[in-house]
């Protein structure tokens, strides 16, 4: 007899207690199920379980040997999902998590081109930006912005998210358009409230070499990125927001993008999943998608335009404002 398939029998009879369970979990007869331990014990030359008409127990051989048989499936399990991984096909429901304004504005708009790819994988999707336990929650991938945590999750980067000061025209207009970070200082900000960890409360920009940091005077702070947005197009303030997460309202002319001559802050970004001795082929198949997908080129986003210069300033480079 098959020596795996005596040891699930002898392991499922002494977890079930009697032969006619384990065959009942393993749709074999009774009798087919005896004759597979029988072999073992002859082999063995041991018994391995006291039989009784009401329960079978181990004997002390077949405790020792119960554990070592346990140990063995579970190595052969691993191997065989280590070969499924590499030639399984991707079905089933994979469930991921991304933070709100990045899976609305991205990740549900791009994602159809990786389910029209695998039709069989089905995505539960979560969006929310408190930092969750993947294996407690139940997620096989995450989106994350901003700096990690140490902890046994791979964490594969991906594309910085870059970051743009925007404003409604009616604002710009009533109050004057800053030319410089510092004078965000003067002026109604709208800032993001983090819920999971520090606020990085400074807006940081480059001026060439030279970081500029400036505490935004924030009249309204919000943990939600589309509130903000939406704020800033009712004309209440200047916003700092993902570029493809006000793409669509600078396009329409809702926001205008302000501060242009100097480089967009950028918060690191991540695929985070457990690090597991095999992937699920569904797993693996989303993990290569968004890889090509967000990792090699910057999030889309409205185009940025060159700050007009005169020709004094074209003709030197320009010195550092601090």
């Amino acid at each position: 007899m098959d020596k795996l398939t005596s040891m699930t029998v002898f392991v499922k009879t002494a977890e079930s207690g009697s032969f006619t369970a384990a065959a009942r979990l393993l749709a074999m007869t009774p009798q087919m199920a005896g004759k597979h331990v029988d072999a073992l014990e002859k082999e063995l030359g041991v018994r391995l379980l006291h039989r009784s008409t009401r329960k079978h127990a181990l004997t002390e051989a077949g405790r020792a040997y119960f554990e070592a048989c346990r140990r063995v499936l579970e190595e052969a399990a691993a191997a065989d999902a280590v070969a499924l991984a590499q030639t399984g096909h991707p079905r089933g429901t994979l469930r991921v998590t991304a933070p709100v304004a990045f899976g609305t504005y991205r990740l549900a708009h791009e994602i159809k081109a990786f389910l029209a790819e695998f039709p069989d994988v089905k995505i539960d999707l979560v969006l929310g930006d408190r930092q969750i336990d993947l294996l407690q929650d139940g997620f096989d991938v995450a989106f994350r912005i901003g700096a990690l945590a140490d902890s046994q999750l791979v964490a594969r980067p991906l594309a910085p998210y870059r970051l743009v000061p925007c404003a409604a025209p009616a604002y710009l207009a009533a109050f004057g358009t800053p030319t410089h970070p510092r004078e965000l200082a003067q002026h109604v900000c709208l800032d993001y409230a983090f819920e999971s960890f520090p606020a990085p409360y400074a807006w940081a920009f480059m001026d060439g070499a030279t970081k500029i940091e400036v505490e935004p005077r924030s009249q309204l702070r919000c943990n939600d990125g589309r509130a903000l947005i939406a704020a800033a197009e009712a004309g209440l303030g200047i916003v700092l927001a993902g570029e493809p997460n006000v793409a669509q309202s600078v396009a329409a002319g809702r926001l205008v993008p302000i501060l242009e001559g100097y480089a967009a802050p950028m918060r690191p970004m991540h695929l985070l999943y457990v690090d597991r001795r095999a992937q699920a082929p569904k797993q693996r198949a989303f993990v290569e998608w968004a890889l090509a997908r967000f990792g090699a080129a910057a999030p889309a986003g409205p185009k940025r335009k060159s700050p007009t210069k005169t020709p004094r300033e074209r003709s030197s480079a320009r010195k550092p404002r601090v």
